[in-house]
């Protein structure tokens, strides 16, 4: 049965159901970074009594947030924001594998940054305007020593501001982009296509144009679902493969 302050806020919300309101509140106090990674968080009672709701409300808000990646319960200790680390968020959308199955472990060289206007795809994949600026990112991934990914990175200058004097820029991005910019990147849409390597691709991944690539093609979204980064990957994997779970 909700209570009396659920069926008063179900009225002026309309149809979603009241748990999402919660949790859309829940969101914005971490996308704001009232709360911050790391950070302890009011329990369901505490959540239920500031909001007007049941603890079963709080707690389904809480749980699917939990779902989600956005927080962690510790047992015995609480219920904390997450915060990233360079291996969770690597293995989390980094989708490649060795022959034996085990994920691959790359590291960066030649990474170069710049600020710089956006062209027409860049505001089309990242939803800006006319004159709006970038900070591109170009860097080669290596495994084991040997080039095997060249990569161009596009995000939005408006929300990276000073990115582009920072260096040296990680190996892994969106651990720094939660710390240092209070951006949480939680979920993307990557296009995979087999391509062939034109002469940038070759020279940079030591191999012979026309040689089979694999293209990544990945657009990466905040805890408001807007795009903050364009990234483009052509992958040279040998012996390696592509994998993703189905759920």
């Amino acid at each position: 049965m909700p209570t009396p302050n659920e069926a008063a806020s179900t009225a002026i919300v309309g149809s979603q159901p009241l748990y999402a309101q919660v949790r859309q509140r829940l969101v914005q106090r971490i996308s704001t970074g009232e709360w911050r990674p790391g950070q302890l968080i009011p329990n369901e009672f505490e959540l239920a009594k500031e909001m007007g709701v049941s603890q079963g409300t709080a707690r389904k808000a809480l749980d699917s947030l939990a779902s989600d990646g956005l927080l962690v319960r510790r047992q015995g200790r609480g219920t904390f924001v997450v915060e990233h680390t360079p291996s969770d968020m690597l293995f989390r959308f980094f989708n490649l594998f060795d022959e034996t199955g085990a994920p691959i472990v790359p590291n960066s060289i030649d990474a170069r940054v710049a600020l710089a206007k956006a062209t027409a795809a860049e505001r089309k994949q990242l939803r800006l305007g006319p004159n709006a600026n970038v900070i591109r990112i170009s860097r080669i991934r290596t495994r084991l020593d040997r080039p095997f990914i060249v990569e161009t990175l596009a995000l939005p200058a408006s929300r990276f501001g000073g990115l582009e004097r920072q260096t040296p820029i990680p190996n892994t991005l969106y651990d720094h982009f939660q710390k240092q910019f209070g951006i949480t990147v939680t979920r993307g849409d990557e296009r995979v296509s087999p391509v062939l390597a034109g002469k940038r691709e070759a020279k940079a991944l030591r191999v012979d144009v026309g040689t089979p690539l694999l293209k990544l093609d990945r657009r990466m979204y905040d805890l408001e679902d807007s795009v903050v980064e364009w990234r483009v990957s052509f992958c040279h994997l040998d012996d390696g493969y592509y994998e993703v779970q189905l759920e």
